[in-house]
């Protein structure tokens, strides 16, 4: 009973003191809006209406006097701040990378990366997942990378064992050696002259000396390109005066030439183009697979003459039947036929020995064409000078002296070792010596450097 009364005392005390703060609230808000009041203490008690037991807790509540300006925003709570600091945080964590896992609903990290200049701002966590974007990846390593190097290998670059010399007289007893740098070069060689011509293509053999090794020169060019390229190669003697390019080579049992194929121009011309059309007006030599179109020697100059029209007319057949002509010229550099040729030369071949007289007049027919310019000093300038050695017994620098000389004068010089299969009677590639072979493999590849459309 004593404690009922204490606990309705002490109601009773804090009934009083919430009364008088509440007159003194309203007493300043009536005639003292500018004072402030002092503070005023009580004590606040918290209790419960289920057991009697509980402390009564009396605290005086703390209170401003009421003013009309504007109250300050109340301070936000404690944890409110900090659900508004985590969600501003939120936007600068970076999306999980591939295998990582972010528990739903949680922060992806408990350290958040430094801010990003432009970063999307995370998805609410109550709202469905929006897909991620799929991760970059370095340069270079990406599954479908056009810079990956191929697993596939060239067949050029030494994979196939050696051929040539000792290695491939020992590969052929069993071994595996690699092919020397030699015989790589020469493979080079080999794909560069088989490379294929997008149109009809025309080598013109010059020089007005005779006996400056232009015949043997055009043989030998058509045998190389014959021997290494699939498209087909015609070498035409375009000499009035008793041409030897069908000395040189071998025959058909026909006894076609030149003029045999003028006379029917038109109609090779008119009808369509088949190998058996042009079989009858040409020589084909089947060791080195290529065409001859030869000059009858037994005729005279006047019986044979070609004029420009005429060169016309059989070059537009030739070019209906072949794709790489290799031209035997004369000696006479005014005759319209040679004028004619020039007009219709891709690559412009200078035939050459280590005679001065010869080297001499093939330099002095370029320094005539240059000095013409236009087109005649692009095929000067573009020119390949093939220079033979005609002695056994070659004077001690002469080749190196001829071969320097034209160096200024054209694109390409090459040097070939005299091989006395050369002399005279038929050329066969295949009877020439291994330098022999080589230099002129060298040299048919710088003639089919001009090619190239």
């Amino acid at each position: 009973m004593a404690e009922a009364d204490q606990q309705f005392q002490t109601r009773a005390e804090l009934r009083r003191a919430r009364q008088r703060v509440a007159d003194e609230a309203g007493q300043g808000k009536t005639g003292q809006q500018n004072t402030s009041q002092g503070d005023a203490t009580g004590e606040t008690a918290a209790e419960s209406e289920n057991t009697a037991e509980d402390p009564i807790i009396s605290a005086t509540p703390n209170f401003r006097p009421q003013t009309d300006e504007s109250p300050a925003p109340a301070a936000k709570r404690p944890l409110a701040a900090k659900r508004e600091i985590e969600a501003s945080l939120m936007e600068d964590i970076p999306l999980p990378r591939d295998g990582e896992s972010t528990p739903s609903g949680g922060s992806a990290s408990s350290e958040p990366s430094p801010p990003k200049k432009t970063t999307p701002a995370a998805p609410n966590a109550s709202s469905p997942a929006a897909p991620r974007p799929a991760p970059a990846t370095a340069a270079g390593s990406g599954p479908h990378d056009d810079d990956r190097r191929t697993f596939l290998r060239n067949a050029e670059q030494g994979d196939v064992p050696a051929q040539q010399g000792l290695r491939g007289f020992l590969n052929r007893l069993g071994f595996s050696l690699e092919p020397t740098g030699e015989e790589l070069r020469d493979r080079q060689c080999r794909a560069q002259v088989g490379r294929r011509v997008g149109r009809p293509k025309t080598i013109s053999i010059v020089n007005g000396k005779g006996g400056a090794n232009k015949t043997p020169t055009t043989v030998l060019l058509a045998s190389v390109f014959g021997r290494n390229s699939s498209q087909s190669v015609l070498a035409w003697d375009n000499n009035g005066t008793r041409g030897t390019l069908g000395w040189r080579t071998t025959g058909d049992e026909h006894k076609s030439h030149v003029m045999s194929l003028l006379d029917d121009a038109d109609s090779l011309l008119s009808s369509k183009p088949t190998e058996r059309s042009i079989d009858g007006y040409v020589h084909y030599q089947p060791s080195d697979r290529f065409s001859v179109l030869r000059t009858e020697p037994t005729l005279l100059a006047a019986e044979q003459s070609v004029s420009s029209v005429d060169f016309d007319s059989l070059y537009a057949v030739v070019s209906r039947y072949f794709q790489i002509t290799f031209v035997d010229s004369g000696n006479d550099e005014s005759a319209e036929r040679w004028l004619r040729m020039i007009d219709h030369t891709d690559q412009l071949v200078i035939a050459s020995t280590t005679v001065e007289e010869h080297a001499e007049a093939g330099a002095l027919l370029l320094e005539a064409l240059t000095n013409r310019g236009g087109r005649y000093a692009e095929l000067a300038r573009n020119a390949v000078v093939i220079v033979s050695e005609p002695s056994p017994s070659p004077k001690p620098g002469q080749l190196r002296r001829i071969t320097r000389g034209f160096e200024h004068l054209a694109r390409s010089v090459v040097a070939v070792p005299y091989d006395s299969h050369l002399v005279k009677g038929q050329i066969q590639f295949e009877a020439l010596k291994p330098a022999t072979k080589r230099a002129w493999l060298h040299a048919a590849a710088a003639v089919s450097d001009g090619l190239a459309d």
